[in-house]
């Protein structure tokens, strides 16, 4: 199960013999796996201030769990060949120790093992500089994200749209990849060839046919160059002056000409866009390197691609800033459990944070264990989980979730089809 519960109690001799109880039960009932949720000291600032920023760091990290969705979501676009691998490819920067900061690691280890990054958010800063901070960061990839995917969706459109005009049949699809110089006459005064596309039903007809469907048909012209399951491509050559006569007796005969006139300049002009478009967008995902592995960031615990390939400049990017946001999103989780912590239990800063992973069958079994446990800091509240009808006096909560513990979830299904 990928959803995790971020919960603090006080710091005090009281509810930290409550935290221990609470492990123990859960832990002999198989109801979560636990783990603390180390919180270094921050600046606390005046009250007034964390009542406003609580509300600021909702939203933040409602906006950052979308990002990063996001981001999941367009890895799995881009690896559309290999959408089984994709989950190993959602991975997040280390920090458990200074020496792997540079490890790749995945999400659960990463959230159960967190250490603040003490670097890139030092904590002698204002609290709201830290938000501040971390909101112009998550705003950024997914500005970077909006530019970099309209791009790649483009070129995806581009080739879908090219694409689409080989799969259809012989009257509507495209004829660059069919036809050949040899098969007309071209640079004739007087004669021109014609693609006629005949019903099986009716081949015979047509060889039967053709050459008198109008005066000036060139004997034994014809020949079938293509077939699919409706029918066949038949040349057929004639003197340009007839031409609309022959069309017209081919069309009373269910035999259908196509406007189609050869021009190999724009034939391999069509033939190369759709290859170039088709490699612009696999170089997203994959490029190719002659006989090794690029070695520009060997601080990796993933697998390599097969030899001779490496990731390509759009999915390297998404992965990198996948595991930005992600640290990004993970670090609001923890400020948001000190300053309703703070908000909650009151100075001095005394509290302690714990890391719940639900059983995935014991999720309200585990909920009312730490209702029984931690009833003491809120009985109205308590109460109230009983009542949910009940209204908790001077709370405007409207559908947030409430407990007599601080509690935020923290869910790392990101992939719609995991």
């Amino acid at each position: 199960m990928s959803e995790f519960w971020l919960i603090s109690a006080p710091g005090d001799k009281v509810n930290l013999q409550a935290l221990e109880r609470m492990n123990t039960v859960t832990s002999k009932a198989n109801l979560s796996s636990n783990n603390k949720f180390l919180i270094p000291d921050l600046k606390v600032g005046t009250l007034d201030a964390l009542v406003g920023l609580s509300d600021e760091l909702g939203k933040l990290d409602s906006f950052a769990e979308s990002v990063i969705k996001k981001i999941a979501q367009y890895i799995g676009e881009v690896m559309e060949d290999s959408k089984d691998k994709v989950q190993e490819n959602l991975l997040a920067n280390g920090g458990l120790k200074n020496k792997m900061k540079c490890l790749k690691i995945d999400l659960i280890s990463y959230l159960t093992r967190f250490e603040w990054d003490m670097a890139k958010y030092p904590i002698k800063q204002p609290l709201k500089n830290l938000s501040e901070a971390l909101a112009k960061q998550i705003t950024q990839i997914e500005t970077d994200l909006k530019s970099r995917t309209a791009a790649y969706n483009n070129i995806k459109g581009n080739l879908q749209s090219l694409e689409r005009k080989t799969v259809g049949n012989l009257l509507t699809r495209t004829l660059a990849d069919i036809v050949n110089k040899e098969d007309f006459v071209l640079n004739s005064e007087y004669l021109i060839t014609l693609l006629v596309v005949v019903p099986k039903s009716n081949y015979a007809q047509w060889q039967k046919t053709y050459e008198s469907l109008s005066d000036m048909v060139v004997p034994r012209s014809t020949k079938m160059i293509a077939e699919d399951t409706e029918g066949g491509l038949f040349t057929v050559t004639l003197f340009r002056k007839v031409m609309d006569d022959f069309k017209a007796k081919a069309r009373e005969n269910r035999f259908m000409v196509r406007e189609f006139y050869f021009d190999e300049k724009e034939l391999k002009c069509e033939k190369e866009e759709i290859m170039k478009l088709a490699s612009d967008k696999k170089q997203q995902y994959v490029t190719h390197i002659n006989g090794f592995l690029s070695s520009q960031q060997p601080c990796r615990v993933e697998k390599p691609f097969t030899q001779g390939e490496t990731e390509g400049p759009l999915l390297r990017w998404l992965k990198v800033n996948f595991s930005e946001a992600f640290v990004a999103w993970i670090h609001v989780k923890a400020l948001r459990v000190f300053v309703e912590s703070v908000l909650r239990y009151g100075l001095p800063v005394n509290f302690q944070a714990m890391l719940l992973q639900p059983s995935k069958k014991s999720v309200k079994r585990l909920r009312d264990v730490l209702n029984a446990v931690f009833k003491h800091l809120d009985e109205v509240a308590a109460a109230s989980i009983m009542d949910m009808s009940m209204d908790i006096p001077g709370l405007q909560l409207s559908n947030q979730e409430y407990y007599p513990y601080v509690y935020f979830k923290i869910d790392l299904s990101l992939l719609d089809y995991s």
